[in-house]
């Protein structure tokens, strides 16, 4: 009889597995982060090789931590960060160019090339998405473009694309030896590529970015048995596959119209659950798929995506070296009362949701004599929390149902002095629950939905519980003052980087 479900989380910076019990625990992690490659302002790049040899490595780590044979696991999900392109030779294995992450900018001029025809919001309506540097599609068509004998290679079916989904899933499966060529809605609808309504690739979106259809992997429900892990995990069935939002909406339940979780990760993202019905937002938000589960209608979102949040604090951490650990940063905040007067506004990769500005950059604004280290430390930190309650402004605009709690997750929810500012500037409770790596839960829950670990999704609520519940403190003149000043300073990161600019 199996006793646990486990996942490979594949993350902008790290991969882990994780090993759950039948009621959602935790029973082993293993964890390496892998190496983030800069070849130009504004380029973020990973080695491919390098995220499947770390992800051989946490598995077999996990394992030997845990003391816990294979045969004990029921399934294995993937969940991965999103919009991050990875091209590959079928015949080989290899990737023809390090995977672009969605935090890349490069493909700007592609981007605006195409919104000259129509607007930025030009495929909105078919894929719920606008035209902009962070999804897959763009990324696809540079590389085509930028490497040698690319296209005529893709044209005759000898590449494969995936996001880091399709990529680990692939190599799991047997790579070469017929390794399963498979994504799942969630993580298609993020390419720019697939029909919101039909769930398939749409030949318009094929045609206006140029992407062979030959190269694109099979889109398959969220849950449900994809192929049989070979190597360490020989024979066990691989059955979840959802992008890292959407699976920690399904790590917190969130499965009922109007509940929503927010992640705080290397950036910050918030779902709404808004049934099977794509909504289209008129308030820059994403419609994205959320899940589906087998045969199941699929369940649409609204998303809330936030370039840099935890990002900033690693960058305090390794660019500017005024912290150690990221775990620092909550101790030199609280040095001072407050942010001295000053924002930070982090648009390292431009802005996301709700401005989509991909010429935005970042600022610090300001700034006195007065200000040290602790005031920057906190302003990064606040950061987080304004851009939150931006995302949540457009959410209920969008939904017309006001928030009212927001369940969160994610490294950064064991940062107090954040949570309770977090509440205070939404004027809402902000509710941690006791795993708070949702992430990784949620790939488990849908392998295991998939094979019968779990009968169904009332097995998954049962086990979720709160652990902590931050409630608004802040006066309302005073929540309405700071909140005046941010949206003061993010108009200040607009229009700095020139379309024309070689250097990008």
């Amino acid at each position: 009889m199996t006793k646990y479900a486990a996942a490979v989380d594949q993350g902008t910076t790290s991969t882990r597995f994780m090993i759950f019990d039948h009621a959602g625990n935790v029973v082993a992690v293993d964890q390496r982060e892998h190496e983030q490659i800069y070849p130009k302002p504004g380029w973020v790049e990973h080695d491919a090789l390098q995220i499947w040899e770390r992800t051989q490595q946490v598995i077999d780590g996990a394992l030997k931590k845990g003391n816990i044979s294979p045969k004990d696991i029921a399934a294995v999900g993937i969940t991965n960060q999103r919009e991050t392109a990875v091209l590959w030779d079928k015949s080989t294995g290899k990737p023809v160019h390090n995977a672009i992450v969605w935090q890349d900018t490069r493909t700007d001029a592609i981007c605006n090339e195409l919104a000259n025809d129509g607007g930025q919001d030009r495929f909105r309506g078919k894929v719920g998405l606008p035209l902009a540097t962070y999804f897959s599609g763009p990324k696809i068509k540079w590389m085509l473009d930028h490497v040698d004998g690319l296209r005529a290679k893709a044209e005759r079916g000898e590449i494969l694309f995936g996001n880091i989904d399709t990529w680990i899933i692939w190599n799991l499966t047997g790579g070469i030896n017929g390794g399963a060529h498979i994504t799942d809605v969630s993580n298609a609808s993020r390419t720019m590529l697939m029909n919101l309504e039909t769930l398939d690739w749409d030949d318009e979106m094929l045609d206006a970015l140029g992407v062979p259809g030959a190269m694109l992997p099979e889109i398959k429900s969220s849950s449900a048995v994809y192929g049989h892990a070979r190597g360490t995990l020989e024979g066990i069935p691989v059955a979840g596959d959802l992008g890292d939002q959407q699976a920690a909406l399904f790590g917190q339940t969130c499965f009922s119209p109007g509940e929503a979780k927010n992640t705080y990760g290397t950036g910050c993202f918030m779902l709404l659950n808004t049934g099977t019905k794509p909504v289209q937002s008129k308030n820059g938000l994403l419609t994205t798929l959320g899940y589906k589960i087998g045969d199941q209608p699929a369940v649409y979102c609204l998303e809330g995506s936030i370039a840099i949040t935890g990002a900033l604090v690693q960058w305090l951490r390794d660019n500017m070296q005024m912290i150690e650990t990221s775990a620092d940063i909550e101790r030199l905040a609280r040095s001072v009362e407050d942010n001295g007067g000053i924002y930070f506004v982090p648009a390292f990769s431009g802005l996301f949701a709700p401005y989509w500005k991909n010429d935005a950059r970042g600022v610090i604004v300001g700034m006195t004599r007065y200000i040290n280290r602790g005031h920057i430390a906190r302003a990064a930190l606040e950061a987080t929390a304004f851009q939150t309650r931006e995302v949540l402004d457009a959410m209920n605009s969008d939904s017309g149902v006001p928030l009212t709690a927001l369940k969160v997750d994610g490294g950064m929810v064991y940062n107090e002095l954040l949570m309770q500012f977090q509440a205070d500037i939404l004027g809402v409770p902000v509710i941690r629950p006791k795993v708070a790596e949702t992430t990784a839960l949620g790939a488990a829950y849908a392998a295991g939905l998939a094979v019968g670990f779990w009968e169904n999704i009332d097995d998954l609520r049962s086990n979720w519980a709160k652990d902590k519940e931050w409630s608004p403190v802040m006066d309302s003149g005073l929540r309405d003052g700071q909140y005046a000043g941010w949206k003061k300073a993010v108009t200040r990161t607009f229009d700095w980087i020139d379309t024309s600019d070689s250097q990008e």
